[in-house]
């Protein structure tokens, strides 16, 4: 398989660790250990009795039910539990597509979602959003992408990097367009329960049909992008016996000790996905100002879920080195929209407690710079 790199996280690479202040995190803030054994008593004493031998390669019975009761006519058995949501998209990937297989990725999307089905030997056709048309999905121009090799489906609800949801009516357009026609979907969930306001929180796709894969992550809503775990659930018990057979060839199984913290963590995850709506709920009415007094540099798509936007720079300048020299002269690392193929746009982070304070510093330089 030969894969391009991996722009957007070759950029992070350079900055993540450096940068004194991350104004282009996908991810909530997060917690440390102890506060997540905090939220169930005897839990640090049962983590220092963790035995650390292998774990089952599907992931720990006890977590796998833990997922299963996220969704609605789920069970433990359509459940596979993984090292990271990236290893998702890759066993998914694999063990669908051969060499002359067409796919279709809404776009502008994470970069994996293009690549490893390129890696895989399929061609790739782009379902665009445009922010012209406010991100809306045109499923008209979704079906006339179909082909006779269409094996899949690409979408992700809500969104990175726009912080936007599909609307109810186009995810179930999707799901029965694909059911007609025998195509899989997989759908990028990461973002579920941290819409802005729950009352829209869309049915996960692996609900909606049959031969959907939903994707999920303790690392976005939760915020615990150190503990790695990540999850596919789908109905359909030859695709997960085929990703399970690829995982034995990738991680094999889960850390012990991960699998026993995810699994708190899920199943009091109403307290750390609150938290972390407030910190957005605080933040984004900040950045919204801040796009008004920039408004001559800067125009966005208000999100509505997650913790990221992405506005479009108006000026006529190259905004990549833009990005790279406000992390050099500021410490604020901003991310530019060219790792998205949307080289006028950046990508904001709103979901950490110092975001005012990065933004501050941000906006002062753009003053600076350009009045």
């Amino acid at each position: 398989m030969s894969l391009s790199p991996f722009r957007i996280e070759q950029y992070f690479s350079k900055h993540e660790f450096s940068a004194k202040y991350m104004l282009s995190s996908s991810d909530c803030e997060s917690r440390t250990i102890q506060e997540i054994l905090n939220l169930e008593s005897g839990s640090s004493e049962k983590l220092h009795n963790q035995w650390l031998g292998y774990t089952e390669s599907p992931g720990a019975p006890y977590l796998r039910e833990t997922i299963a009761g996220m969704y609605s006519g789920i069970s433990s058995e359509h459940v596979l539990a993984l090292s990271s949501a990236e290893e998702g998209i890759y066993l998914f990937y694999k063990a669908l597509l051969n060499p002359g297989d067409h796919v279709i990725v809404e776009t502008p999307c994470y970069e994996s979602a293009i690549e490893v089905a390129r890696g895989a030997g399929a061609t790739v056709s782009f379902w665009e959003r445009k922010f012209e048309n406010a991100w809306t999905h045109d499923f008209d121009a979704l079906e006339k992408l179909l082909q006779p090799s269409t094996k899949a489906i690409y979408i992700n609800t809500p969104s990175n990097p726009t912080g936007t949801c599909m609307s109810l009516e186009t995810l179930e357009q999707v799901m029965n367009l694909a059911r007609d026609r025998g195509i899989m979907v997989f759908c990028d969930e990461v973002y579920r329960e941290l819409e802005h306001d729950p009352n829209t929180r869309l049915p996960a796709a692996c609900e909606l049909y049959e031969n959907a894969v939903s994707l999920g992550s303790i690392s976005k809503t939760y915020g615990l992008p150190g503990l790695r775990t990540g999850w596919l659930v789908t109905r359909n018990a030859a695709m997960l016996e085929k990703l399970l057979q690829y995982r034995l060839y990738t991680t094999i199984c889960n850390s012990a000790p991960t699998e026993f913290l995810t699994d708190i963590a899920l199943r009091f995850r109403d307290q750390l996905s609150q938290r972390n709506i407030e910190i957005v709920q605080r933040n984004l009415p900040l950045l919204g100002a801040f796009m008004l007094r920039q408004a001559d540099k800067l125009e966005w798509i208000r999100p509505s879920a997650s913790p990221i936007g992405f506005p479009k720079i108006k000026l006529e300048l190259d905004v990549t080195a833009l990005c790279d020299q406000v992390v050099l002269e500021t410490g604020v690392m901003v991310l530019p929209g060219a790792v998205y193929d949307c080289p006028q746009h950046i990508r904001l982070g709103f979901g950490r407690k110092n975001m005012p304070e990065a933004l501050e510093i941000f906006e002062a330089y753009l003053i600076k710079c350009f009045g």
